[in-house]
């Protein structure tokens, strides 16, 4: 079986081919006979009713520096010429992301499209764990200050970060006394208008925040993101190091209670945040660390995923 890919992603000449998840599946999708494709998010269009992409068919090779070898530029119907999309563009998760779920909504499950876009504009990664009762820390949401300082109040140490930020933007650490909470909520307000959250802080952050990849609802395998010294944030994008981890019974059990409901969506290739005996993130727009579960010896889950991927389109 021969699958036209496209991929929707940020520029690919400016990525990292030694970190980067997306490269790690187009390299795999091209291995297995797989054509390749690129377009970024803005060059989608819709037109009575038919969506179309402009990018280029590519060449991928793991040569840094040398990465990727472009065909010509030409327009495509993602659905007479494509079979599968990636959605893979970097948040953050605003109006022109949800507008691309809903060009892309236009094809899927036709053109198959991982994530299904719908689950993806219905699933914010920070609201989505709330589907899930006593998986969280003590957690709230909101733009009310008031609501906010009585959160600090019953819960003390706290982490404030916006509601729809990504790769660890924005997070902060508030201990009970700190004097810059109002600092920070007006910093929030001139932003833009998005709630933020308010997390009870988990000491067990000190020890890694794991990210475990998971594929159709199953696990595939974990690394953990270890913070620099002195820092809260364990995102790599962030100064976090990334260290081999095991699967515990906890995270198997966090694992079972959102299958499920991953499934049922179409969520195909999610990761999850896990701190402690906490779920914290449900990553479904862009998960990372796919590169790095493999690099110390784990599973390969851009494999497991085309496994998926291919079944699928085999109407399995």
């Amino acid at each position: 079986m021969s699958l036209k890919v496209a991929v929707q992603m940020d520029p690919i000449e400016r990525i990292n081919i030694e970190t980067d998840s997306t490269f790690m599946m187009m390299m795999e999708a091209q291995s297995r006979g797989h054509s390749l494709f690129v377009y970024t998010p803005d060059k989608l269009s819709l037109e009575e009713g038919r969506v179309t992409a402009r990018g280029r068919p590519v060449t991928v090779q793991a040569v840094k520096g040398d990465h990727v070898t472009f065909g010509e530029t030409r327009v495509v119907d993602m659905i007479d010429d494509v079979d599968v999309v990636l959605m893979r563009q970097d948040p953050p998760f605003d109006m022109a992301y949800i507008t691309a779920t809903h060009f892309l909504d236009k094809v899927h499950p036709k053109t198959l499209v991982v994530n299904n876009p719908t689950e993806v504009r219905n699933a914010p990664e920070k609201l989505f764990v709330t589907d899930f009762p006593g998986v969280q820390p003590p957690t709230l949401i909101t733009s009310d200050v008031e609501a906010i300082y009585d959160f600090r109040e019953r819960h003390g140490d706290m982490v404030l970060k916006p509601l729809h930020g990504g790769g660890g933007s924005g997070v902060v650490r508030l201990k009970a006394d700190d004097p810059n909470l109002d600092a920070l909520l007006e910093l929030h307000a001139l932003i833009g208008r998005d709630q933020v959250i308010a997390q009870k802080f988990i000491p067990a952050v000190s020890k890694g925040d794991k990210r475990i990849l998971l594929v159709d609802g199953e696990p595939v395998g974990a690394i953990n993101r270890i913070p620099a010294e002195g820092q809260v944030r364990s995102n790599l994008a962030r100064g976090g190091r990334a260290a081999a981890v095991e699967l515990t019974a906890r995270d198997l059990e966090l694992c079972a209670i959102i299958a499920p409901e991953l499934k049922r969506r179409g969520l195909l290739f999610v990761g999850i945040d896990v701190i402690g005996d906490y779920l914290t993130e449900i990553n479904v727009t862009s998960p990372t660390g796919a590169q790095q579960l493999k690099r110390f010896g784990g599973a390969d889950a851009a494999a497991a995923l085309f496994d998926r991927i291919e079944a699928i389109r085999r109407g399995e």
